[in-house]
């Protein structure tokens, strides 16, 4: 089972594999919070300001994450076969797990907040 929360939120043995998906770490987040960083799924620091800033709106925003977790990366421009295209094969891999198991995708915004990127990725993942 896929789930989401705050990474501030209770730790209980149901959460499973607990991935933190924010570009950042967080000042003085201990890493027994998690038990995965995987700051490449989180949306760009760029994209993430600009939604801080209110400078974008949230449909602007949810629009330029999912399009980053597949943008092709250097080492696509290298390997003209098998292509990367982002952050695909890892997507993938977390659909199998969360069949297998219980994953829990973590962020730094607070347990009720809304329009949080955890969100758009848990709907992306279970879509896939």
């Amino acid at each position: 089972m896929l789930k989401t929360k705050s990474a501030s939120t209770r730790i209980e043995r149901a959460d499973g594999l607990r991935i933190l998906v924010a570009r950042f770490r967080g000042r003085g987040m201990p890493a027994s919070r998690y038990d995965v960083w995987m700051p490449s799924l989180g949306p760009s620091e760029r994209t993430l300001r600009a939604l801080q800033k209110g400078t974008t709106s949230w449909a602007s925003f949810s629009r330029e994450y999912r399009k980053e977790l597949f943008l092709d990366g250097p080492i696509d421009r290298r390997s003209p076969t098998i292509k990367n295209h982002g952050q695909k094969s890892t997507l993938r891999l977390l659909k199998r797990l969360a069949q297998k198991g219980n994953v829990t995708l973590l962020c730094h915004c607070a347990e009720d907040e809304r329009r949080c990127h955890r969100h758009l990725l848990r709907a992306l993942i279970d879509g896939q």
